[in-house]
C-alpha cells in the first residue's frame, strides 16, 4: 500500500482558517459589545446607584469603607513615612454590585433570546403542520374518486 502523504500546514495557514470562520467574527463583536456594556454598567453603579446608597448610609462613599489595620505614619515635616494598611471592603462591595448587575442583565438577555427561539420553533412547527395538512388535503382532492 502506498503511504498517504500528510498535508503540511503552517501556523499562519491554520490561523487564516481559524479567522475565516464566522464564529470568530461573532465572538469579536461580542467582546466589543461586552466592553461597551461594562462601561454602561460601571457608570450606572458609580454614578447612579452608589450615590443613592451613599445617601442612605449617611453621605459616606461606599468605596471609602475600609478597615484600617495600620495607620499611616508621617514625620515631623508631614511627609509620609509609611502608608496606611487597610482592607478596602467598600471597593469590594461595589465590585460585587457591578457583577450582580452584569449577571442579571446577561441572564435577562439569555432568557429573552431563549423565549424568542422557543416561539420561533413553535411557529415553525405550526407552519410545518399546516403545510403537511394542506399537502394531504390536496393529495386527497386529486386522488381519483371511486
Amino acid at each position: 500500500m502506498a503511504k498517504k502523504e500528510k498535508k503540511k500546514s503552517t501556523f499562519f495557514a491554520d490561523f487564516k482558517k481559524f479567522i475565516a470562520k464566522g464564529n470568530v467574527i461573532d465572538m469579536a463583536v461580542g467582546v466589543v459589545i461586552a466592553s461597551a456594556f461594562t462601561k454602561i454598567v460601571n457608570s450606572f453603579v458609580n454614578d447612579v446607584l452608589m450615590p443613592l446608597i451613599s445617601l442612605i448610609v449617611g453621605n459616606v462613599d461606599v468605596t471609602d469603607w475600609k478597615w484600617v489595620i495600620a495607620e499611616a505614619v508621617y514625620d515631623a515635616e508631614g511627609l509620609l513615612v509609611s502608608a496606611e494598611v487597610a482592607l478596602r471592603y467598600g471597593v469590594f462591595i461595589q465590585a460585587i454590585i457591578d457583577f450582580l448587575i452584569v449577571a442579571f442583565c446577561l441572564f435577562m438577555a439569555i432568557r429573552i433570546l431563549m423565549f424568542v427561539q422557543n416561539k420561533a420553533k413553535e411557529v415553525g412547527e405550526v407552519a410545518q403542520k399546516a403545510l403537511s395538512k394542506d399537502k394531504e388535503e390536496k393529495e386527497e382532492a386529486e386522488a381519483p374518486q371511486e
